[in-house]
């Protein structure tokens, strides 16, 4: 029972009494002047566009005050996800064949980068075959529960904001985050409310997400990550229980696409949205303003996700890329949530090896697994190609993938993504 509840990342151990924030709302209006004139508001914040995040010492007044107001366009709760046990670090690491194009010693315990005719997804082929591109370093945001920005294998590619000196408790570049130097941390708050830049992971989730997605290659140290040249931001939204909260799944998502992020990956889900039309219209703005493609896992409660939907994941947008998880052996993960419509692709998730904190390496499974697995393909093809917008760089993964009739559930591309198809397709 112990492994059930390890892989279940999506599945509510308990509903909350308190769903959601007992002090904030999202609201939505396009007359700014109509939030500042609140009367039971304590203070507010801009997130994007027309939406807000207004604090208050009385919520149900607050509520009162803007349904009485026609200026109001809506208002969500901030709900919380249930809280669940995120995937436990396993000392199992599946030894694969000593040759590699990589001088890193643990690479051999990745299997997903094996060939596709081996169920991988193909990372050792398509860097022998030396594709021409352009070299371009890609910044991923991580939005999990941080990165070990100190790990051996990790703390040379962490992403630097420039513009911020670290440690002296000033917000240099004026953003309104302080000593935000690898990103941000939206569970811990200062006292005006506003994010920390404390994002050191404090699980290992994170970490392990972070190393497949771009642990540094070839420094002779531990693993590889399947992107070449990456800076990974960490953004610790989601805390070690799993109940993130809707505001700063927004913040962090804005944040992130702001100081550049091309992919955000999202490891992380729930199983209701109340209603709530925030964290979609916020993957969509960030698609269009700032060309950022949002990698969602499917989620871990082995459901078809068309029917019982699952958050971010079943959220429709050309913005959003949505994954499942396979096995070793090329069949979904029993695990893996699946949808004809709300699933785009498939990719490794189970027994993937990467960096946990403390310069320690494990394996971990669940689609939060395949979906960094996904956004280093993407990061990788996006260095090379940068001119790809979020659009056709989705429909480049999913028009690439390789079927296979071992995955016998429905998905949308039918096939898991393969790099050295991606990349051979551009060439």
């Amino acid at each position: 029972m112990k492994v059930l509840l390890a892989l279940a990342f999506f599945t509510p151990l308990l509903i909350s009494a308190n769903s959601y924030h007992p002090n904030r709302l999202l609201v939505k209006t396009d007359a700014v002047e109509t939030i500042e004139n609140l009367i039971s508001k304590t203070h507010h914040k801009s997130l994007f566009k027309d939406w807000y995040v207004v604090y208050t010492k009385n919520l149900p007044v607050l509520k009162r005050e803007l349904n009485q107001n026609k200026k109001i366009l809506v208002f969500e709760n901030d709900y919380r996800a249930d809280r669940k046990v995120l995937p436990e670090t396993k000392s199992f690491a599946e030894q694969l064949d000593s040759k590699s194009s990589f001088n890193d010693p643990k690479v051999g315990s990745i299997w997903s980068f094996k060939d596709a005719s081996r169920h991988g997804v193909s990372i050792e082929r398509a860097y022998a075959a030396n594709f021409q591109g352009s070299q371009e370093k890609i910044i991923v945001a991580v939005i999990d529960t941080g990165i070990d920005y100190n790990h051996e294998d990790l703390k040379n590619v962490m992403w630097v904001n420039k513009n911020e000196i670290p440690g002296n408790g000033i917000d240099d570049d004026k953003n309104g985050y302080i000593d935000d130097i690898h990103g941000i941390n939206t569970v811990q708050r200062d006292e005006r409310d506003n994010a920390t830049g404390k994002m050191m992971d404090t699980h290992s989730h994170g970490s392990h997400v972070a190393g497949t997605i771009g642990a540094e290659q070839n420094n002779g140290i531990g693993i590889s990550g399947i992107a070449s040249n990456v800076s990974l931001m960490g953004l610790r939204t989601v805390p070690g229980s799993g109940d993130e909260l809707d505001v700063d799944v927004v913040e962090s998502f804005i944040y992130a696409a702001k100081n550049g992020a091309r992919i955000i990956n999202c490891s992380f889900g729930k199983d209701r949205n109340e209603g709530g039309q925030a964290v979609k219209e916020a993957i969509d703005f960030i698609g269009q303003k700032y060309g950022t493609l949002i990698i969602a896992a499917a989620g871990n409660s082995s459901n078809d996700i068309d029917r019982r939907l699952t958050y971010p994941a079943s959220y429709s947008s050309i913005n959003l890329l949505v994954v499942a998880s396979t096995t070793s052996s090329g069949r979904l993960s029993y695990f893996s949530n699946y949808g004809e419509q709300n699933v785009d692709v498939a990719a490794p998730g189970s027994n993937i090896y990467s960096t946990t904190p403390g310069n320690r390496y494990g394996s971990k499974s669940g689609t939060s697994m395949a979906s960094p697995t996904t956004a280093g393909v993407a990061a990788e093809i996006l260095s090379r190609h940068p001119h790809l917008t979020p659009e056709k760089l989705k429909d480049l993964l999913m028009t690439t993938v390789t079927k296979s009739r071992r995955i016998r559930r429905p998905l949308k591309s039918g096939g898991r993504i393969d790099l050295y198809n991606a990349l051979d397709s551009l060439n």
